[in-house]
Order: C-alpha cells, then structure tokens, then sequence
C-alpha cells in the first residue's frame, strides 16, 4: 500500500512538472511588439478586436458567471475576433480592499478565484485579454469609496501599494499565460484630468501611478502595457514634450528606469471625437499629432459604425491606413453603442480577407458559419 501510495505521488509530480512544461512552451503564442507592429513569433497579428468590459458590472469577487465568459469568448472566436479588453476591476467597490487613506491592500480570494477562471477560459478559447485594471469611475464621485482612490494617487506611499499589492501580483500571477496579452492601467484618465466629477486633478500624480504601474509590470512579466485614452491627438501628441505619457515623461519619474514606458497605444474615438482631429478610419496615424513609433490600436469605437460609414468599411479603413488594430465597444451591448449583433460582419470581413493575419499559425482557429 505505502509503495502505491509513494508511486501516486510520483504521478502526480510527473503531471505537474509535464504542466509546468507546457506553461513554459506556451509563450510561443504570446503577443509581442516589433518596431510598430504586433508579431506572434514571427508572424504578425493584427488585433481584429472587441470590449468586453463586462458582464454584470464589478464582477471579479463578485457574480461572476464562468459560464457566460466561456460561452461569449466562443463566439468571439468563432466570428474571428482574435483579442477583447475586460475590464478587471469596474469602480473598484468589490474584490479590492483599498483603506480610508488610500493604501490598497490588496484582493480578496474571491477576486483571484474569478479572475484565474476567466483567464483559463481565455486559453481554452484563445481570445487574447487586454485586462484593464482601473477606470475613471473609480475617482467618480457616484459610489462610497471614491475619495479612497483619490487619495491612492496623492503620495508616492499610496501609489506604491496599488503597485505592489495590485498591479504586481496581477502580472505575476498570469505571466506564464500567453493569452494576456496586455494591461490596460486605466480606462481614460482624461476625465480624472478633466472633469470635476472625476476629481479633475492634475495630470503629474496619474503620471507617477503610470510610471511606477509599468516599471513593476515589466520588471516581473512579459505583458505588454497601455493606456486606454480618450482623446489621443489630445494627449499623446509629438514632438517630444506634448505626449503626458511619453517614455522620455514617464522614465523621468521612475529614475529613468527603462520599464516606465506604454508598449503600445489605444486611443478611442467616436464621433463626437471628430472636431478634435476628424475620423481616425480614414486618416494614417501619421496624419496626428501622436507620437508615432510603437503599435497604435483603435481602443473603443461604436460598432454600429462612424457618422456614413458601416463597422465593416471602418475596420477595413483602419487596417489599410496602417492601424494596428480596432476594437470595437461593444461584444456583449452593454450600452447603446451595439453588440456582437452589429460587430461580427466586420471581424469576420477582416479574417476571410487576412486570416493569417488575425489568426497566425502558431494559433488554432475554429470560424464557424453561424457563430453569431
């Protein structure tokens, strides 16, 4: 009995170092940046996208549902989206306890347990992630603990705990998972900056957050970071010094640590956008004022489409514009912006034109004819 009992056990510690392995070989699939273009090994992606942000609001430690992710992120597959944001944490009021002061310390187990599913699910399903962490609605005055995550950007001390008992383990807990492909470290701080229900505080202490958040994401993984702007040709302008998250801003307040840097940018648009710059589909990223150099990835747009003109003609207009990517809002008709309903006929247009392009080699695929 004692010897069964002692060959079990080397059983179950063949499996898990053959698991470990195979975790270890999987970041062949991982998505990485080449100059201003996406590669997976060696073949490029281009990121036919959408926004998941959420199912039911705030609900990693809270009702998650792994059912509907799994069953969603098949779709998505299935009508050839390749890559979709989620946003991890919506206001911050549940799965990560922050104090009256500001000092986050940390996630409750329900929110890893949640979050480790969505993630496998994501694998199972190969949907990259672009997870994005914190939103402007976190500062918004419309919940209790608002004033909470002011004060975490107020003092190196606070912004240092998000980082360490936030952003950090979230990285370090995935890393050995391809499928995240990015972190989004907040969903369009301009309305921090701009707007007084959100605070409207000035742009160096976000500045730091961003520095710090990135330093550590890239010191302990490999996925990739951004920033989900609103108004890109507002604020990631060039030359050098007109981008508030620039390398050259960011490394400076990290002690010129080379980690503080956005890998790639994904600046939203919707037509309301238009007088700031005019529509981004038709127009190169060169045609901006942004700082050029590194992928750049339409982060929201309606998928009902831009004023005269259908979803399907501004996906293709942004791939052949020399776009990185779309990714539109939304999959899952959270708001009035649309659905998957709406979305599909552009993603499946972009991956019957360019399937190798959405879906590399090294990827599996599986575009049914009716996935919608």
């Amino acid at each position: 009995m004692k010897l069964l009992f002692v060959l079990e056990l080397a059983l179950v510690a063949t499996v898990i170092e053959a698991a470990e392995h195979a975790f270890a070989a999987e970041p062949a699939e991982r998505i990485t940046v080449a100059g201003a273009q996406f590669m997976v090994g060696t073949n490029r992606i281009w990121i036919n996208g959408a926004n998941t942000p959420w199912h039911v609001w705030n609900e990693f430690g809270g009702d998650f549902d792994a059912a509907w992710w799994d069953n969603h992120f098949r779709k998505l597959h299935e009508n050839g989206i390749n890559a979709t944001r989620v946003w991890i944490s919506c206001n911050g009021e549940t799965g990560i306890n922050i104090d009256p002061s500001g000092h986050l310390l940390g996630c409750t187990p329900q929110f890893w347990t949640n979050v480790d599913s969505l993630l496998q699910i994501a694998r199972t399903r190969r949907v990259y992630i672009d997870a994005t962490l914190l939103s402007f609605d976190h500062f918004q005055r419309s919940h209790p603990n608002y004033m909470r995550w002011r004060r975490m950007l107020l003092n190196g001390e606070t912004i240092d705990s998000m980082v360490t008992n936030y952003v950090v383990p979230f990285v370090a807990r995935y890393k050995t998972n391809p499928w995240l492909w990015s972190v989004d470290l907040c969903n369009e701080p301009d309305w921090i900056h701009e707007n007084e229900i959100c605070g409207k505080m000035e742009w160096r202490p976000f500045q730091i957050y961003v520095a710090k958040a990135a330093a550590g994401v890239h010191a302990n993984s490999p996925v990739l970071v951004t920033l989900g702007i609103c108004m890109g040709p507002k604020y990631l302008g060039r030359p050098p010094g007109t981008n508030v998250f620039s390398d050259a801003t960011l490394q400076a307040l990290a002690h010129g640590d080379p980690g503080a840097r956005l890998d790639f940018y994904t600046p939203h648009y919707y037509d309301w956008q238009k007088v700031i710059g005019g529509n981004p589909f038709y127009k190169s990223p060169s045609d901006y004022p942004m700082s050029l150099g590194k992928p750049i990835v339409i982060g929201e747009c309606s998928v009902k489409g831009t004023a005269q003109h259908s979803i399907i003609a501004d996906y293709e207009g942004a791939f052949n514009h020399g776009w990185q990517g779309v990714m539109g809002w939304t999959s899952d008709g959270v708001d009035r912006n649309g659905s998957l309903k709406e979305l599909a006929p552009a993603t499946r247009a972009i991956y019957a034109e360019h399937p190798d392009l959405v879906f590399p080699k090294t990827s599996s695929v599986n575009i049914a004819n009716d996935g919608q």
